[in-house]
């Protein structure tokens, strides 16, 4: 199969251009990384190298250093004397990004909230009233950054950086989930309304409550992902 192009929209962009500011393989991961989350790469695409480089105008061992990173995010998967395909999407992926989920994030959370600031609380607030607009007006691209980085805010002065650094692999890998959820299940208000109640906990001092509805949110994504996910897979005698 064909690798789809990876050129940024702006066809006139130059890969010099695209990537001046960063090394060339996290540049080349944040493209294939997008593709991947917007669906223009499905389930089980093969990634060529040489096609990738050609895309993006650069050479191979950059292209390799970035599907070696997806694989670390679980997006790709690097196949013995086969190569690197588009990560599918599993039961089992779903329900081990979740649990391990569920675990940590409530301990960065319990952590981190009784030292959140007022200003910090602003700059949540405005990614709350983002992440709304973005809901209704059905921007789906934006769903899944705004969902990590209000965990991520949430969660920023936990001082764990080794549970921080799984955490942030992890909400990476949630995100083409947290699409598929609030696209097909009936997600949105529930996501919307359980933000805002976990923010709200934290600035009025119910730490242990919010911890409690952290979890329990991360559960409930959970059950409906596997419920969308099963329902999708082809019946077997």
């Amino acid at each position: 199969m064909a690798v789809r192009s990876l050129a940024s929209n702006d066809a006139s962009m130059t890969a010099g251009a695209q990537f001046s500011h960063r090394t060339v393989a996290a540049s080349a991961a944040d493209a294939i990384r997008r593709k991947i989350f917007d669906g223009q790469l499905k389930d089980g695409e093969p990634l060529r190298q040489d096609l990738l480089a050609a895309e993006f105008g650069i050479s191979r061992t950059p292209v390799r250093e970035a599907l070696v990173q997806l694989e670390a995010e679980g997006l790709v998967k690097i196949e013995p004397h086969k190569g690197a395909v588009v990560a599918g999407t599993s039961i089992a992926n779903i329900e081990e990004t979740f649990e391990l989920r569920e675990i940590l994030e409530p301990i960065l959370l319990a952590r981190s909230a009784p030292r959140l600031t007022a200003e910090a609380f602003d700059q949540i607030d405005a990614i709350l009233k983002e992440y709304s607009a973005e809901i209704r007006s059905q921007n789906v691209r934006r769903w899944g950054a705004l969902n990590t980085s209000l965990h991520a805010k949430l969660y920023a002065r936990a001082e764990r950086p080794q549970i921080q650094a799984i955490v942030d692999k992890l909400l990476i890998a949630s995100d083409r989930y947290t699409r598929l959820q609030l696209l097909h299940t009936d997600g949105l208000e529930r996501a919307e309304r359980e933000h805002a109640e976990i923010v709200d906990l934290c600035r009025n001092g119910q730490f242990a409550a919010a911890t409690k509805v952290l979890a329990d949110h991360i559960r409930a994504v959970k059950v409906m992902l596997v419920g969308f996910v099963a329902d999708q897979l082809p019946e077997t005698d």
